[in-house]
């Protein structure tokens, strides 16, 4: 609630508390009352409620995947996307590789290009849940920097999960063959296209048959990829693209309405614990080094970046700058793919605190550094022209686009 008066994502204030409660600050005060508060014993518990929520999650997160952004991007989205994942994939692989020859890198990981790899897909990955949130209560909804925002963080939401995929296999223990692992992974992808999916579609129009089935499929397949050396998010996200969609390519509201009620239940409980495993304390001199050029990389790859794919399409700066600021928002999405790193043994505690800092502070960053875009060009100039200039939506007028950006109509002028 108090990050939400600040206009910040809900996910910032509970990693936040998390980290509060965790080895950062409670466990610094005498005798140590963050035992007491949540026990060890406890701990194991809560970590498989917050998975089998995260399964769950991001099964959501593939159904309301809208495809008809995709299906109808535009010159900018396209330029948009690969950017997001080109330059942030470049820069994380050479400061990967810098770390192994300064001796920072995770211990374990050795002199290969696995960490490098993990840490390219880490920093190129944006948070579509809070990104779509955030253009929602901004009133960006429906003008260019938001539009493009979300079909570009729809494309790379995509790559992103599958490059993540490919690069935590890499790292596996190493005990079935590649031929062997590709045969499975297409024998999963078989079952799924013609078990699975006809499954869901035969129950999506039988409400009294719904939830079950649905939440059947997202945890099997969660299952199956983690059987495969994978984590489950990555079976639970593939699930949810499957699934059945309205002829236009939007998702049906009402088919995964029960993922949304269990993730503003449940999934605080993943974050929380997130924020718990995070010892800012166990940071050391070397550390403050570190953790800036971290986030100058990841600031000026994903930001930068974009921003620059936006400009060179043929947007206007201020339209670029807004683009770029709404991809560099990584929040709940990075958070999840720095566990599956940390469970791959691709991250130490180390860089596992450092970079969920990193994660916090860039999706922190977006709802001032928006209002600041904003108020650098004057309040009354429109944000851009209506999304139906680049053929992803219907055509609105100039004084619909000038009513957006009225300050009286939006939330960001009270920070």
């Amino acid at each position: 609630m108090l990050t939400r008066r600040l206009g910040q994502p809900p996910v910032i204030g509970q990693v936040l508390a998390g980290i509060t409660l965790g080895p950062s600050v409670l466990g610094q005060v005498p005798s140590d009352p963050s035992s007491l508060l949540v026990p060890d014993t406890a701990l194991p518990y809560l970590g498989v409620l917050g998975q089998v929520t995260l399964v769950l999650f991001m099964f959501s997160v593939g159904c309301e995947l809208d495809t008809s952004l995709l299906r109808n991007q535009g010159r900018t989205v396209t330029a948009v996307s690969v950017a997001a994942l080109a330059v942030p994939i470049a820069s994380g692989a050479a400061l990967g590789w810098f770390a192994i020859h300064a001796g920072t890198a995770p211990a374990g990981t050795g002199d290969g290009w696995v960490f490098p790899l993990y840490l390219a897909v880490a920093l190129s990955i944006t948070a579509m849940p809070v990104l779509a949130s955030i253009i929602k209560d901004r009133g960006l909804a429906g003008t260019v920097p938001g539009t493009v925002a979300t079909a570009s963080a729809a494309l790379t939401d995509v790559a992103g999960w599958l490059l993540l995929a490919g690069v935590v296999a890499l790292a596996g223990p190493g005990g079935r063959p590649p031929a062997v692992l590709l045969g499975l992974l297409a024998c999963y992808l078989l079952t799924m296209l013609a078990v699975a999916r006809p499954v869901l579609r035969m129950t999506s129009v039988a409400p009294g048959l719904r939830d079950g089935p649905l939440v059947a499929v997202a945890l099997l397949s969660g299952w199956a990829t983690s059987a495969l050396g994978l984590h489950a998010v990555f079976g639970a996200f593939l699930a949810g693209l499957l699934m059945p969609r309205r002829p236009d390519g939007t998702p049906d509201p009402e088919l995964v309405s029960w993922t949304e009620r269990v993730g503003g239940l449940l999934l605080p409980v993943f974050f929380i614990t997130t924020g718990w495993s995070v010892d800012i304390g166990g940071l050391g001199a070397d550390d403050a080094f570190l953790l800036p050029a971290l986030l100058t990389v990841a600031i000026a790859a994903k930001l930068g970046g974009c921003a620059l794919a936006a400009r060179l399409s043929g947007r206007t700066w201020r339209e670029s700058a807004l683009v770029g600021a709404l991809m560099n928002t990584r929040g709940l999405t990075e958070l999840i793919a720095l566990n599956v790193g940390k469970e791959a043994g691709l991250l130490d505690d180390r860089w596992y605190a450092l970079l969920v800092i990193m994660a916090v502070i860039t999706t922190a960053m977006t709802g001032p550094l928006l209002t600041w875009i904003r108020r650098a060009d004057g309040h009354g100039s429109p944000i851009g022209h209506p999304a139906g200039g680049l053929g992803l939506g219907p055509q609105k007028g100039p004084s619909q686009t000038l009513a957006r950006e009225d300050p009286s109509h939006r939330r960001d002028d009270r920070i």
